[in-house]
């Protein structure tokens, strides 16, 4: 597995490297190298999954020089702000997990991590205080940690977008697509208000379907998202590209 670190907005969408899958099939040899972990332990490391499922709705795609170019500036990204590297090597990887075959994005070791949490925060709202945003709303259930300190400092209201049957109000919900079924969005009705701008936020983003979720069931109501925000994205499962044309800032880039 190899991670490359981000700091920057872009609506382009990434290529995947060429033996980047969703799930490793049995039959494949895992071709690892160790990672510590925050226990000590070594990890083996191949690509890095989480278990947010969701078919690929592919839209575009660019060259592989542009591909390459965006690693690129990755790294320069990297040199130029030490805090990225510090979120990046708090995160740790857990392998064959919730099933096997899947390597688990746990971000529970940066939030240990004093120091690394409170960069991650900064830099959000570093990006966010001045872009005039006053909603922000996070995706269950990890958008929930990330979101209320954002809000709070850039002076914006926080709003939870939840899975069905976890508001105890009158709620608009919008559904979207799993990989053996489907699933919906839901959010308080009169939580935002139409002409609102909205940051929606959550720890990763893989295929993308509960953000894209999240992102119409607020433009449904007249708000305007501004932008997507996330800690992690995993290259190889094209979630960039299930946005469109919505634009997308993350921290840390896994494949």
């Amino acid at each position: 597995m190899q991670r490359s670190l981000l700091l920057r907005c872009s609506n382009s969408i990434f290529r995947p490297p060429p033996n980047s899958h969703r799930l490793r099939p049995p039959s494949l040899k895992r071709q690892s190298a160790p990672i510590a972990a925050s226990s000590g332990a070594q990890l083996p490391l191949t690509f890095s999954q989480n278990y947010r499922t969701a078919p690929n709705r592919l839209h575009c795609s660019v060259s592989e020089s542009q591909w390459k170019q965006d690693r690129e500036m990755a790294t320069a990204d990297e040199q130029q702000d030490p805090r990225i590297a510090r979120i990046s090597s708090a995160i740790r990887v857990i392998p064959d997990f919730p099933k096997p075959g899947i390597m688990f994005q746990d971000i529970t070791t940066l939030l240990l991590d004093t120091k690394a949490f409170k960069d991650t925060i900064d830099l959000f709202v570093e990006r966010y205080r001045d872009k005039n945003i006053s909603v922000v709303a996070g995706v269950e259930a990890r958008g929930f940690i990330f979101g209320p300190p954002i809000a709070l400092a850039i002076g914006a209201k926080f709003v939870p977008m939840r899975k069905p049957n976890k508001l105890p109000g009158e709620v608009i919900s919008e559904e979207y697509s799993l990989e053996y079924g489907t699933d919906k969005m839901e959010m308080h009705v009169g939580a935002v208000e139409a002409g609102e701008h909205a940051l929606v936020i959550d720890d990763l983003i893989a295929t993308g379907g509960t953000l894209c979720a999240a992102v119409k069931l607020l433009e449904r109501v007249g708000v305007h998202v501004v932008e997507c925000a996330c800690v992690i994205e995993l290259l190889g499962l094209k979630g960039r590209e299930r946005l469109g044309d919505r634009p997308l800032f993350v921290l840390v880039n896994s494949t």
